[in-house]
């Protein structure tokens, strides 16, 4: 699809910020200023891509309006020659003219955060409670395996290897703009090694993924919080320590509660519980913001009833089923243990193929 006249002067704006940033980051007083050489050098370089298919975009044009020229000339091999050329110069633009679109969508600002990563046990008692365990585990593979670093802030084991809710931080390079896309109710279908018949059961489990907040996103005042403190305890009643070292933090206007007892530390168990309140926080007003825009998003997990999934991981057929997409693959063992991008490069195709449709519609009021 060519690029219509909207769009061509947006890209027109874009090259000639390209241009005053180049020079910018050339200056000598720009360079000689560490802050200012980086923000205009990390500008540059986020627009070199756009500016690079732009420019590319220019030059196949201009090869086509010679090529159209050419065209009519009145030797009749130049004319075959010319028509070949024109072919595919109109798919090289439609191209071309698709990519700098798609580029001109404005990137995820939170796309480059950290998250917090919460797990829970839905429907399904104890095998629930396995399959939130097998859910951590595979997103702790895919963390390692794109070296990212992982740390769990609090977790409520059950006596049978299961997990009730397990709450961690993953940190690293694009963390938020790959797990963004598993937020929402996982189903598992699977025999329970308890299950003498052989029959299949059906539960599920709760993931949302928290875009990290730091304290200059999200403002807490004092008075909205109510902090108690209380002795921690492990599994089973379990005394880990005598001291009032475990936090739980309310917030009042929201009513979000969040406990925190790993650390044997008051001051870390406090740091850490306000770490996922600012995340929680940040992820209401993100949500709200994104409803007022385009009425997308609208709740991360839902209940956790068996009929509200995203995501359906089916043991007896090795099949590992993504609903919103309607992807399939049949290498359930290989996902659990990690190799998410399969699944992950589907999803993220799909949003930014949803973005380029939504661009086009756009210009096409605007046009």
């Amino acid at each position: 699809m060519s690029i219509t006249p909207q769009v061509l002067e947006k890209l027109k704006s874009v090259a000639a910020r390209y241009e005053e940033l180049t020079k910018l980051v050339s200056d000598p007083a720009v360079q000689a200023d560490p802050p200012a050489y980086r923000t205009h050098s990390k500008a540059l370089a986020e627009l070199q891509p756009l500016v690079d298919r732009f420019r590319e975009y220019e030059r196949a044009r201009d090869a086509l309006a010679q090529a159209q020229e050419v065209a009519a000339s009145p030797d009749p091999e130049l004319q075959a020659l010319a028509q070949e050329e024109i072919k595919g110069l109109e798919e090289r633009l439609a191209a071309l003219g698709d990519e700098v679109r798609m580029l001109l969508i404005p990137k995820d600002p939170n796309d480059d955060r950290n998250v917090v990563l919460e797990i829970r046990a839905g429907t399904g008692g104890d095998e629930a409670a396995l399959f939130a365990s097998d859910l951590f585990r595979m997103y702790s593979r895919y963390a390692e395996r794109r070296g990212w670093k992982i740390e769990v802030l609090s977790s409520n084991a059950t006596g049978t290897g299961g997990i009730k809710e397990v709450i961690a931080t993953v940190e690293g390079k694009g963390v938020y703009g790959r797990f963004k896309h598993e937020s929402g109710v996982h189903r598992v279908q699977r025999v329970p090694a308890t299950e003498g018949s052989g029959r299949i059961h059906t539960s599920t489990a709760t993931v949302a993924v928290l875009p990290e907040a730091e304290e200059v996103d999200v403002q807490i005042d004092a008075k909205d919080i109510r902090i108690d403190t209380f002795c921690s305890s492990g599994p089973g009643g379990q005394s880990v320590n005598t001291t009032y070292s475990a936090v739980r933090l309310t917030h009042l206007p929201t009513g979000i509660v969040v406990s925190q007892q790993d650390e044997k530390s008051q001051i870390k168990n406090r740091q850490k519980a306000f770490k996922v309140l600012r995340s929680r926080l940040y992820e209401i007003e993100m949500r709200k913001q994104q409803e007022a825009i385009a009425k997308e998003r609208r709740g991360q997990v839902g209940t956790g009833e068996r009929s509200e999934k995203i995501r359906t991981y089916n043991f007896k057929e090795n099949r590992i089923t993504d609903h919103r997409i309607n992807f399939t693959m049949h290498q359930l063992e290989l996902a659990l243990d990690g190799n998410l991008d399969p699944i992950i490069d589907q999803l993220a195709a799909r949003a930014q193929s949803d973005k380029l449709k939504q661009a086009t519609e756009t210009e096409a009021v605007e046009a």
